[in-house]
């Protein structure tokens, strides 16, 4: 399992007493876009199977199938270690609202070692301040104008932010290429040089100005030792095709 896999698998979304089935759905959709696996449903009653599978479609179905249902609050946030309510109403006696990516930032660390529920409100109401009493983070969507967005659409901006975030920071961990020798580079340098000699780019007097400038362009560049051998091989082509027309071109003047 890669490890972008375990940290989304760590973290699920809990949607509080949903009005409609069809936001549950879509809600199911985002996740499964976004990587995550896990969708907690606090609610009395269960909700409409076909109107949240038709909005989920059959690639997020079995969100919906495993999807875990509980009938109080405390019970579906038990288990996690960290708590982040999204809201959009404002009041003296909440907490500070975060963007979602500032939310991903201050929470990316913890994935590792922590389950992170996002917990979200009801269509209506949103969370009140009892329901946000679990949450260490508040998390608001900048919007232009007006405030409410869709449950779905919610969701699918906080499940974006974190996949987004776990992805480039699983990049910028990832191994570092076999960056090019002295030996592979001057190499290079040779051929680039003969091959630019070939077309009049450089002449004899300025060449060396030209090539210190442009070992400096390719030297900012930090080529691997792949992409090295690529340029040598494009100079070596162009050096023998350019070879082959001279011999061409002598051959009809000795006719």
């Amino acid at each position: 399992m890669t490890v972008s896999r375990l940290l989304l698998d760590n973290i699920a979304i809990v949607l509080k007493a949903p009005k409609y089935a069809e936001n549950i759905g879509a809600a199911a959709r985002s996740c499964f876009n976004m990587g995550l696996s896990r969708l907690i449903l606090v609610r009395d009653e269960y909700p409409d199977r076909e109107a949240m599978a038709k909005m989920a479609t059959h690639n997020a179905i079995h969100l919906i199938d495993n999807m875990e249902v509980h009938a109080q609050l405390d019970d579906a946030l038990a288990p996690f270690s960290f708590v982040i309510g999204t809201t959009a109403r404002l009041g003296r006696k909440r907490t500070t609202e975060h963007s979602p990516r500032e939310v991903v930032a201050n929470t990316l660390p913890l994935l590792e070692n922590n389950k992170i529920a996002l917990l979200f409100g009801p269509e209506d109401r949103g969370l009140t301040n009892d329901d946000l009493k679990y949450c260490q983070l508040t998390s608001s969507i900048a919007t232009a104008d007006f405030s409410s967005l869709n449950l779905a659409q919610a969701v699918a901006i906080h499940c974006y932010e974190f996949y987004y975030a776990i992805i480039e920071q699983t990049r910028e961990n990832a191994a570092l290429p076999e960056y090019a020798t002295t030996q592979q580079l001057e190499q290079m340098y040779c051929h680039v040089e003969d091959a630019l000699l070939a077309i009049d780019f450089l002449d004899q007097k300025s060449h060396k100005y030209w090539m210190r400038n442009i070992r400096q362009f390719l030297g900012r560049i930090k080529l691997s030792a792949k992409e090295a051998n690529i340029v040598r091989g494009i100079c070596r082509k162009f050096l023998w095709f350019q070879n082959k027309r001279s011999l061409e071109v002598h051959k009809e003047l000795e006719k």
